[in-house]
C-alpha cells in the first residue's frame, strides 16, 4: 500500500472538508466570512461617531457606525463592505469622507461584528433596506441626498438593492468598486483556481442561488447615476467583471479603471478620493450649474 506524502494527505483532507462544507452550505462561506472581533473604533483614528443599533432581516439587532460630516453635510453615504471581517477593518475605505463634508453610515450585515444573526444574500439585502430606513428616520440628514457605496460583495449587494429599492427616490448615486457579475461566475472562478477544487467548479456551482446576482439587474439602476471602479490588477475579482457590469448598465454611467490597482484599493489613494469628491459635487450640483458645465 502506497503511503501518501504528508502534504498531499493534508490537502486531500482539506478537500474532503471543503466538499462537505460547500455541499451543506451552498457555498455560502465563499461569500460571507464574518468576524466578531472589533479591531478599532473610529475615535482611535480621530473621528467622532455614534454606535447605531436597528432591527435586521430576522428581527435581530444589527450594528453600524454613524460618522457625522465635519461642518455642513453635503450628503450621506451608506457604505456596504466586502465579504470578510467587519466595519472595523473596512472603515479604511471611507474614514476620509467626513472631512470632505459627507456623513457616512457603515453597516455590518447579520453575523458581522456586533450584528446578530446568520449572513445570507437575501438577508443582507434586507439588512441594507433596514439600514436605509434607519437613515430615513434621522432628522439630521437630507433624505434626498443619499449615496450608496459598495465594495466587492457589498457592491454586488448594492446593485441589486438599488435596482429594486423601495427608496430609490432617496438615492442620488450608486458607487461600486471591485464587484462581480454573478455569484455563480465568481464561485466557479475561485474553484477553478486550485487543482484540488477545479473538478468541483461545475457541480458545486449548481448549489449556488444566483437569484440576486447584479448582472441581470444592473440596467435597472438607471436613471440613478452609476459609477463603477475596478483595478486592472485585481486578482480577487478580475477586471472583466467590472467591464461586463458596465457594458450591461444604462446611462448615466461612468467607469474608472485603476491602473496597477488591486482589490478595493482605489480609495487608499488621495487622487481617487479627490476624484470621488468632484464626482459627487457634480451629482449634487443644481441643474443650472450642470447645464452650464456641459
Amino acid at each position: 500500500m502506497r503511503v501518501l506524502p504528508g502534504s498531499i494527505f493534508s490537502e486531500m483532507r482539506t478537500l474532503l472538508a471543503l466538499i462537505l462544507t460547500l455541499s451543506l452550505s451552498g457555498c455560502t462561506h465563499l461569500f460571507f466570512q464574518p468576524q466578531a472581533t472589533e479591531y478599532l473604533t473610529p475615535d482611535r483614528i480621530g473621528l467622532h461617531y455614534q454606535d447605531v443599533y436597528f432591527p435586521g432581516s430576522e428581527g435581530q439587532m444589527l450594528h453600524g457606525w454613524w460618522l457625522p460630516a465635519q461642518g455642513k453635510a453635503e450628503a450621506t453615504v451608506l457604505f456596504l463592505h466586502g465579504n470578510a471581517q467587519n466595519i472595523s477593518t473596512h472603515i479604511a475605505s471611507v474614514y476620509w469622507l467626513p472631512a470632505q463634508h459627507y456623513n457616512v453610515f457603515l453597516l455590518d450585515y447579520s453575523g458581522y461584528g456586533r450584528s446578530l444573526g446568520t449572513p445570507s444574500v437575501a438577508g443582507a439585502l434586507q439588512d441594507i433596506n433596514s439600514a436605509m430606513e434607519s437613515l430615513l428616520q434621522r432628522a439630521d440628514i437630507e433624505h434626498d441626498r443619499i449615496v450608496v457605496l459598495g465594495q466587492s460583495l457589498g457592491g454586488a449587494l448594492a446593485i441589486h438593492y438599488v435596482a429594486h429599492s423601495p427608496h430609490r427616490e432617496n438615492i442620488k448615486a450608486l458607487i461600486v468598486e471591485s464587484s462581480f457579475t454573478s455569484y455563480v461566475d465568481i464561485a466557479r472562478e475561485k474553484l477553478d483556481a486550485h487543482w484540488l477544487t477545479w473538478p468541483l467548479q461545475w457541480p458545486l456551482s449548481l448549489t449556488i442561488d444566483d437569484t440576486y446576482s447584479p448582472l441581470p439587474v444592473v440596467s435597472k439602476v438607471s436613471p440613478i447615476p452609476l459609477l463603477l471602479i475596478h483595478g486592472d490588477q485585481d486578482k480577487v475579482v478580475p477586471l472583466h467583471h467590472g467591464q461586463e457590469l458596465f457594458a450591461a448598465a444604462q446611462q448615466p454611467k461612468e467607469f474608472w479603471l485603476v491602473p496597477g490597482g488591486a482589490h478595493i484599493e482605489a480609495f487608499r489613494h488621495k487622487h481617487y478620493q479627490e476624484r470621488l469628491v468632484q464626482y459627487l459635487q457634480l451629482i449634487f450640483a443644481p441643474a443650472t450649474s450642470q447645464n452650464t458645465q456641459h
